[in-house]
């Protein structure tokens, strides 16, 4: 089994990414730790426990990180995208369990030193959580196995910005510095992640099954279909957060190439834009193994066999 530690900021695909981490055998989930990004730390920590309760998995330990970027102002949350509370307006009963009071970097920590070389990060929300683990402790570089990164958009525009995906939006300072500190990186990005949808269809076999857990899913995901079809006229939804967890689970879902990524903190036009040095002599070596092809049909049926 793979010790993964789960970063969110839990909306409508993070709870799907919990899903289908909960519903895999490979994956050891050591904790899940929490930030800012489409709502609050608060209500992504809410959401997170609720999630878990409503899939059977309230052991899992939960962790709140980071309130705020780095340096910069709170952004809006993303209500067009993940509703008012996060999870598309549906009402889950309150969380019965509470979260840990260790902060998510001092875990993160924790948890890297406990099982030094073995612990895969999957952020799927803001790095500011990462950034401020390896900020207080360096050695997280070479204790921690492996960084899966869902963010950036290396070779198609944005969906924040016309250049900057939402989560380098979120803290552009702290994804600068998880880029340049050296650890090991794999970025899932809107290259990839925007050729994983899923479709009302899906959304209709979800119902038939007639259980809690799809109900509940198939309504957040018709709240988050829609506002892709009023944005972009997307027959469907990008299963973004699924598509990180799916490359923890099996790395031959994508093809990767190595390159060496900054981020733009200039807050001009390009601000929070994944810059790839695409050069054929690049001035450095490269520093993240960028996803740029995903077998999308291998994968959806992968997740649609373990998501619930």
């Amino acid at each position: 089994m793979k010790k993964v530690l789960i970063d969110v900021d839990t909306g409508i695909d993070d709870a799907l990414a919990l899903s289908y981490a909960v519903h895999s055998p490979e994956l050891e989930i050591l904790g899940v730790t929490t930030t800012f990004g489409n709502i609050t730390v608060e209500e992504a920590t809410r959401n997170t426990l609720q999630i878990l309760e409503l899939l059977g998995a309230s052991q899992i330990p939960v962790f709140p990180g980071a309130s705020r970027p780095l340096f910069r102002e709170l952004k809006e949350k993303a209500k067009l995208f993940h509703g008012e509370n996060g999870l598309g307006n549906i009402q889950l009963p309150p969380p019965r369990t509470a979260a840990r009071r260790e902060k998510a970097s001092v875990y993160m920590i924790e948890q890297a030193r406990l099982h030094p070389g073995e612990v895969t990060i999957i952020t799927v929300g803001s790095l500011t959580n990462l950034a401020t683990a390896i900020m207080a402790e360096p050695e997280m570089t070479k204790l921690v196995k492996r960084v899966i990164i869902m963010g950036g958009a290396v070779t198609v525009p944005g969906n924040r910005t016309p250049v900057a995906e939402a989560n380098i939006c979120a803290d552009p300072e702290a994804a600068d510095l998880v880029f340049r500190s050296g650890i090991p990186i794999t970025v899932v990005g809107l290259d990839v992640t925007m050729q994983t949808l899923l479709t009302r269809e899906h959304l209709e076999t979800w119902r038939e099954l007639g259980t809690d857990v799809s109900r509940s899913f198939a309504e957040m995901c018709q709240f988050y279909m829609d506002a892709y079809a009023k944005v972009g006229n997307v027959r469907g939804c990008g299963l973004h957060d699924p598509l990180a967890v799916g490359v923890a689970i099996d790395p031959s879902f994508v093809r990767t190439s190595p390159m060496y990524i900054a981020v733009d903190t200039s807050g001009g036009l390009s601000d929070a834009r994944t810059i790839a040095d695409r050069r054929s002599q690049p001035e450095f070596p490269p520093n993240a193994d960028v996803c740029l092809e995903v077998d999308h049909a291998k994968f959806l049926a992968h997740f649609l066999q373990r998501v619930f």
